[in-house]
């Protein structure tokens, strides 16, 4: 009650001092038009009558609703419109009083009360923060900041930092390429040179902080900026990314630590909104391992395009339920079910088709870990192979519109169980689609950062223990997404699929992971080799040097988008497919991961298992006999 007391307190003195200045400029106006010679022309009434006016014209104006050390523009226009008001109904009131004023004088007193009560407020603001400023200037906590980017994130972040001087922050100028913009001021703020200029004005100024306010830049030149700026004892920080900005994860303002998803990010992802609300928007959609990394921000992005239902399947009770509370508050108004079951079981799946009746499938659930795979070959099996069987079987049977697999660039020449057991999958897909009315495909991509078992998880955890970190090899390379980039193109392939399609996603240039660890253990404020050691382990079972998005034999067509392609497969042969997935039926329900192998290989051509305990020999009796 008291604050609102104040706060209205401060209005009324605000509306008698307007009062005051408004007097004050029709006297100016007067003493401006006669030239100080004013007695034997002003009338008394005058004031009383634009008093009057203004009083009214003043309280049913918007200048007391703003919070003045925000204003800008706007603010002077509200200004503007009152002082036109305001002059309008003066002379209007006067003429009909019967009392004459010179036009001149109405001109000159709608010029004089701008200038006196724009001034008046801008001046208190100006005072304001000189006193702030003076005052914050005493404490010897400030950080001395550099700013990269003089565009309009710059100019924000500066505004903002002026606003709020308890981060105790002092700007000490910008950084930008542009030459047009060499020399000039924001704010009062200098830019002070290029990107080249960073080092040598980090020792001139003993800059503590740089802000890197490019909302745009590709990874390349956040990269650039980060290693000119990483030095010792310096804070390097970004603004968030235009996706964060407009996905309304984060403001503009919201500055933090750089991290390595800045440093290989591309450009945004351009969607076709319009396709993607042709197939999702009105329509039941069901994610399997909806609870994953990849699987609950498939959920998170159709839930943007306002699905008529979506089901979130999952065999992980702890994942899915977290999943369920986010949506919940993110997205109050999404009709969604959580389902925890396997897509291993038959039973539990027509349940769930007969039920929700799914129009579109984002198949994600999938066992994924190579080397655990390596040891567990009739896991992959049965869940990678025999699962996306029985859960395309229930496609088909219900007619679902639209079928999109998940798979992985680990099914090109593969090496290891997993990946073999993506591409046998695959192949499912292709010789269903080939017979059904359901449009079914697939997609491939590389590494997700972030994602669960993930090298970036682990590399943190080692830096946290103090290290060292762990690397297969010097030159093994891998392609990465981030894990909205990854979603968001997956949505897009759906547009694009008339059934049987195995699309590729643009996963740009490969990435050394070894540069990944010393990326990491930069942006954690250390040196690699000296405070993190990293070293070199051997390649793991099932593990090769480079991943391959396709075949040689295989071509790579282009589609609508400019990120997404389509591999150009062979045929697949479906009496000879059938028949090895019953075999795999077999073997997996023995546990005989000998002949799990032998048969993916003959099924393969170009799966080379790397498994030490299976003998050459043992390993070609094993394919004779599946041959025979």
């Amino acid at each position: 009650m008291l604050d609102f007391i104040n706060e209205h307190y401060k209005r009324n003195i605000l509306l008698i001092l307007d009062l005051v200045l408004i007097n004050l400029a029709l006297l100016i106006s007067y003493m401006i038009r006669f030239e100080g010679m004013i007695s034997s022309y002003i009338d008394i009434r005058y004031f009383y009558i634009i008093s009057i006016v203004s009083l009214i014209v003043l309280y049913f104006s918007n200048l007391y609703k703003t919070i003045w050390k925000y204003a800008s523009i706007s603010e002077l226009l509200t200004i503007i419109k009152t002082s036109l008001v305001l002059n309008i109904l003066f002379l209007i009131t006067i003429y009909f009083v019967n009392l004459a004023i010179p036009r001149s004088v109405i001109l000159i007193n709608f010029m004089t009360i701008i200038i006196l009560m724009g001034g008046f407020r801008f001046t208190l603001r100006i005072i304001k923060e000189y006193l702030i400023r003076r005052n914050t200037s005493k404490s010897n906590k400030r950080v001395k900041a550099l700013i990269v980017g003089a565009g309009d994130a710059g100019e924000i972040i500066v505004r903002e930092m002026n606003k709020h001087h308890e981060l105790d922050i002092e700007i000490i100028g910008l950084i930008d390429d542009d030459p047009a913009k060499q020399n000039l001021k924001i704010h009062g703020y200098p830019v002070l040179g290029t990107t080249k200029d960073i080092p040598k004005l980090i020792k001139k100024y003993d800059i503590y902080e740089v802000i890197i306010a490019i909302p745009s830049a590709d990874g390349s030149t956040i990269r650039k900026i980060y290693e000119l700026s990483n030095q010792k004892s310096v804070r390097v920080k970004i603004v968030p990314g235009v996706f964060e900005i407009l996905n309304g994860d984060v403001d503009l303002i919201q500055i933090r630590d750089v991290k390595v998803n800045d440093l290989l990010k591309r450009e945004p992802v351009d969607l076709k909104a319009e396709k993607i609300t042709e197939y999702i928007t009105e329509k039941t959609v069901l994610v399997t391992g909806g609870s994953g990394s990849i699987g609950s921000e498939l959920c998170r992005q159709i839930a943007q395009f306002n699905p008529k239902q979506l089901i979130i399947l999952d065999i992980n009770e702890n994942s899915i339920y977290f999943i369920k509370l986010e949506l919940e508050n993110k997205y109050p108004n999404l009709n969604f079910e959580t389902i925890v079951g396997s897509i291993r079981d038959q039973d539990k799946l027509e349940q769930v088709f007969k039920h929700y009746q799914p129009d579109v499938v984002f198949h994600a659930a999938a066992h994924k870990h190579v080397p655990l795979m390596e040891d567990s070959p009739e896991e992959a099996v049965k869940n990678n192979i025999l699962g996306t069987k029985k859960l395309v079987e229930k496609a088909d049977k219900f007619m679902v519109k639209r079928f999109v697999f998940i798979s992985t660039d680990k099914a090109v020449n593969p090496t290891n169980v997993m990946g073999a057991s993506k591409r046998v999958a695959e192949m499912i897909i292709q010789h269903f689609n080939s017979k059904s009315k359901t449009k079914f495909m697939a997609v491939r991509f590389g590494n997700v950062l972030g994602s669960k078992g993930s090298v970036i998880p682990i590399f943190k955890k080692q830096i946290e223990n103090g290290g060292p970190i762990t690397v297969t090899h010097a030159e093994i390379k891998r392609y990465f997404m981030t894990i909205p980039e990854a979603a968001q193109l997956v949505i897009q392939a759906g547009t694009l699929g008339n059934g049987g399609e195995v699309f590729v996603l643009d996963m740009g240039k490969p990435v050394k992971i070894i540069d990944l660890a010393e990326d990491l253990i930069r942006l954690s404020g250390l040196k690699p080799y000296e405070d993190i050691d990293i070293n070199i382990i051997g390649l793991r079972p099932g593990e090769k040097l480079y991943e391959e998005l396709l075949v040689k034999n295989e071509k790579s067509i282009p589609t609508k988008h400019e990120r997404i392609f389509i591999n150009d497969l062979e045929l697949v042969e479906s009496k000879k497919l059938i028949n090895k997935v019953e075999m795999l039926k077999k073997a997996a329900a023995q546990s005989d991961r000998n002949q799990i192998i032998t048969i993916l290989v003959s099924l393969l051509n170009n799966y080379q298992p790397q498994r030490d305990n299976i003998t050459k020999i043992n390993f070609k009796n094993h394919l004779q006999k599946i041959q025979e």
